[in-house]
């Protein structure tokens, strides 16, 4: 599944938690309710993603594993700054 995984998050970050909730029970695990993942899922896709991802290293996210959840934090943030300024470039 995690190659499968990989190449979905290669597509889009939607696409690849779409398929690990419909094909896993990883995101019930990492995440409790629903409210988080539906957020997550529109806001910040690629924090979700390796938030549920870090979860399944070890049950818990801690050290080295925040690294990468909050690198996945910036990349969200520089795609949301990367559509402002090109919106703002055709106005």
């Amino acid at each position: 599944m995690g190659c499968f995984l990989v190449l979905f998050a290669l597509i889009s970050p939607r696409l690849a938690l779409f398929v690990t909730l419909v094909f896993t029970d990883w995101v019930g695990d990492a995440l409790n309710g629903w409210v988080l993942p539906v957020l997550g899922f529109f806001l910040l896709p690629w924090t979700t993603l390796a938030y549920i991802v870090m979860w399944q290293i070890t049950p818990g996210v801690a050290g080295f594993e925040w690294f990468i959840v909050v690198l996945a934090f910036f990349v969200d943030l520089g795609s949301y700054a990367r559509y402002s300024s090109s919106r703002a470039s055709r106005a």
